[in-house]
């Protein structure tokens, strides 16, 4: 299937169901249905496991998804960034149907099988650099980043990590380690994996410092307080996803890298959220002119079947003993078949370009509304990876309970909207690409309508 931006504009589906691509609801939000399903979750489900949107769903696709009250809301967060190419794309439904068929498992480290190494292959290719790559796969996105960690140790020797203000890693002990915010992701669950360190990012709205003044703050701390020779590697998501969608200034990546290299610091790229077309490019290391030595990624590469990755350097990933990397589930055959079918429609339909216009629709359309409301700090973003940060528009402090209001609002209003932030002050845009101009441009004017209501 070929994609134009007029199809887009019409509201053509692009994968999925054939379901209307309107806003309808029926009910109020959680309808009677919803609440049956929200009823048996509070009863069956550990209370920790929360939600944001009250619905049960029971289909998606295009930019819409449709809950058992048969209430119709927009997607304006494609599951945490995961269904990128759609809910249940045809290439990604049509090969999972084929692999499932086939066969559903048999374990890579016992009997190895194509998709597994036709990912691989994909992965060495796609991702920034020219150099020899190797890639492993895994099951969560937390789960590659621990892997990228054992494997930087290992090349290194060394055992210090250096992790950024605002970064979000994962759920797991060592990626709770590294993961700044305490609330709801770390409190209560410690003692967390030692020698991890925390260095402060580049934070153009709040800091006011150029690229290179903040990676020189960066910088003077791991060599004052670590030691260069002592820290196996550097982890930073190019763009801050839970920390607020925090683009770094000019130049900041840049330096880390150019520090990584002279001092034998693995330099990793979390682009487990900026990953495969979501930024404008197949990754947002691209756009920040830098080359990793390892990257990890998951939510966007299965189209939303459980499969992460880490791909690096050849010498660096080859540093892992056979029996060093694995797991029961890692690299899944159907996972693995939907990595490949969303790799293809990446490609084909040329979904960074499109990432690069719903990005742009989102801040035109959030610019404006900057420009005669104090409340909004900041709009920023790359791609269809934005957010808009709230703040007391006379001392500029997070407004937590603002983006929260407007979120609730838009939900109860039939827009899907997520929050983020260190500080909870932020709305984060991340719409599937199938979504078409008309739904979103809606979408986006019930949360403006949210904004001005509260």
């Amino acid at each position: 299937m070929t994609v134009t931006t007029e199809s887009f504009a019409a509201g053509t589906v692009v994968g999925g169901p054939s379901l209307p691509q309107e806003r309808r609801l029926v009910t109020a939000i959680p309808g009677p249905r919803s609440q049956e399903l929200l009823a048996r979750k509070a009863e069956a489900v550990a209370v920790g496991v929360g939600h944001s949107a009250p619905i049960s769903a029971v289909a998606a696709g295009g930019g819409v998804i449709v809950d058992a009250d048969d209430n119709s809301l927009i997607d304006l967060g494609s599951g945490i960034a995961v269904t990128t190419v759609g809910n249940a794309h045809p290439k990604v439904v049509e090969a999972v149907q084929r692999q499932v068929a086939a066969f559903t498992h048999t374990c890579f480290m016992v009997s190895p099988y194509e998709s597994y190494v036709a990912v691989a292959e994909a992965l060495n290719r796609l991702t920034p650099g020219d150099h020899a790559k190797k890639s492993a796969l895994f099951s969560t996105g937390a789960e590659a980043v621990e892997n990228a960690v054992k494997i930087a140790r290992k090349h290194t020797g060394r055992q210090a990590i250096v992790a950024f203000d605002h970064g979000y890693h994962g759920r797991t002990n060592l990626t709770m380690a590294l993961t700044a915010k305490t609330m709801p992701y770390k409190s209560g669950f410690g003692p967390f994996a030692p020698e991890v360190y925390r260095a402060p990012l580049s934070y153009p709205f709040r800091d006011g410092l150029t690229g290179a003044e903040a990676a020189a703050r960066a910088i003077s701390m791991i060599e004052k307080q670590i030691g260069g020779d002592q820290v196996a590697a550097v982890i930073i998501e190019p763009i801050q996803g839970e920390g607020g969608f925090i683009v770094p200034a000019d130049g900041f990546l840049p330096a880390l890298v150019e520090w990584c290299r002279d001092n034998g610091v693995v330099f990793i790229a979390d682009e487990v959220q900026t990953g495969f077309a979501r930024t404008g490019a197949m990754f947002a290391s691209e756009l920040f002119g830098i080359v990793p030595d390892l990257i990890t990624t998951a939510k966007g590469l299965a189209a939303g079947l459980p499969l992460a990755a880490v791909t690096g350097r050849a010498e660096i990933m080859d540093a892992a003993h056979p029996g060093g990397l694995g797991g029961t589930y890692a690299g899944n055959p159907i996972a693995c078949a939907a990595a490949l079918a969303a790799i293809d429609a990446y490609e084909t339909e040329d979904l960074p370009a499109r990432a690069a216009e719903v990005g742009a629709i989102i801040r035109h359309r959030f610019t404006a509304l900057q420009a005669g409301d104090a409340r909004i700090g900041d709009v920023r973003g790359l791609g269809a990876m934005m957010a808009v940060e709230f703040v007391d528009p006379t001392t500029k402090e997070p407004d937590a309970a603002l983006a929260a209001a407007v979120a609730k609002a838009a939900i109860a209003e039939g827009v899907i909207v997520l929050t983020c932030g260190t500080y909870g002050n932020v709305i984060r845009f991340l719409p599937p690409l199938s979504i078409g101009d008309e739904l979103l441009n809606e979408g986006l004017d019930v949360v403006a309508e949210a904004l001005a209501s509260v």
